[in-house]
């Protein structure tokens, strides 16, 4: 059973921290307003200004400044400033022991992808969701509430993805995982790689070409990822670049690698690197139902939610 840290109260301490790329500081100046506007407190990581050839500081202190927080019991939720590159050269040096005694909340998305799969592998759920570098990006106000609700209650509403006649139909429930597409296939083979059996899983991801995205399905289907999946999610897949014509829509692509499989599938998803973009609960149960032309995820209950 996949656990989740407790949800957040006024005054509790939340952790800011850039684990790969780099981030202007007007970024993080806004994120830490937003967050302290809800309440919290705020804890800069060490390496949050840091610039070290577009890296938020070396391997070792971005690692190290993620360690700290994750190590440290008053924290109790910790926001990814941004992906970019990065969070897979650290990845295995991260201890998890000390944040098995103290959960809390780890939220990102894209290159992030990489620790919520270490997470879901140690038996924690995370969120998918946005991170600082999207505060301020238009129409990402209802994502961002959206997050903020589920983080202090646990209140979740129906979403509802859009129409799409390329929907495959069918009704399923489990555990959701999954995420950014490259990092879900460069994790194949390592300590990282998501076991994706009896589970519902969801892809996004940006500035691909097309036939780099059939390679990674090629690679996912190649590597068993499909065999006992229960549904799969489809979300962004934002600034396709493509110089030639591939001959499939994104849609056509998908479905033709799944073609073998019954599970449904659905497109059109909230989940990606635009708004809106609304927090994923990884590991979480939830439902999906997918019609002819539209889908509805519903996140069910725990008996200790």
């Amino acid at each position: 059973m996949i656990k989740f840290p407790p949800f957040l109260k006024p005054s509790d301490l939340t952790g800011i921290v850039p684990p790969a790329s780099r981030i202007s500081n007007k970024f993080i100046e806004q994120a830490k307003a937003l967050i302290q506007s809800w309440g919290l407190e705020v804890l800069l990581s060490t390496n949050w200004d840091k610039n070290h050839y577009g890296f938020a500081g070396t391997d070792d202190e971005r690692r190290q400044a993620l360690q700290d927080l994750l190590d440290n019991e008053e924290v109790r939720c910790i926001f990814c400033a941004r992906g970019g590159y990065g969070t897979s050269r650290i990845i295995d040096q991260l201890d998890l022991s000390k944040f098995s005694l103290s959960p809390k909340w780890i939220i990102g998305f894209s290159d992030i992808t990489v620790l919520l799969n270490k997470l879901i592998i140690h038996q924690y759920g995370g969120i998918h969701g946005p991170m600082p570098i999207n505060f301020h990006e238009d129409n990402s106000e209802k994502s961002i509430q959206i997050l903020k609700n589920f983080l202090f209650s646990g209140t979740y509403p129906e979403i509802s993805c859009s129409k799409n006649h390329h929907n495959r139909e069918g009704y399923v429930s489990g555990e959701i995982v999954g995420g950014n597409l490259t990092m879900l296939t460069n994790s194949i083979g390592t300590s990282t790689q998501l076991n994706t059996n009896e589970k519902i899983l969801f892809i996004e991801d940006i500035d691909e070409r097309m036939y780099r995205i059939d390679r990674m399905l090629v690679h996912l289907k190649r590597a068993g990822m499909f065999d006992k999946l229960k549904g799969l999610i489809v979300g962004h897949f934002t600034k396709i670049t493509e110089n030639e014509d591939f001959g499939n829509s994104l849609e056509d692509l998908i479905l033709s690698h799944t073609s073998n499989f019954n599970f449904p599938v659905c497109f059109g998803a909230p989940i990606g690197h635009v708004m809106p973009n609304y927090p994923v609960i990884v590991g979480h149960e939830i439902s999906l139902l997918v019609d002819k032309d539209t889908a509805k995820i519903n996140l069910k209950k725990y008996p200790g939610d």
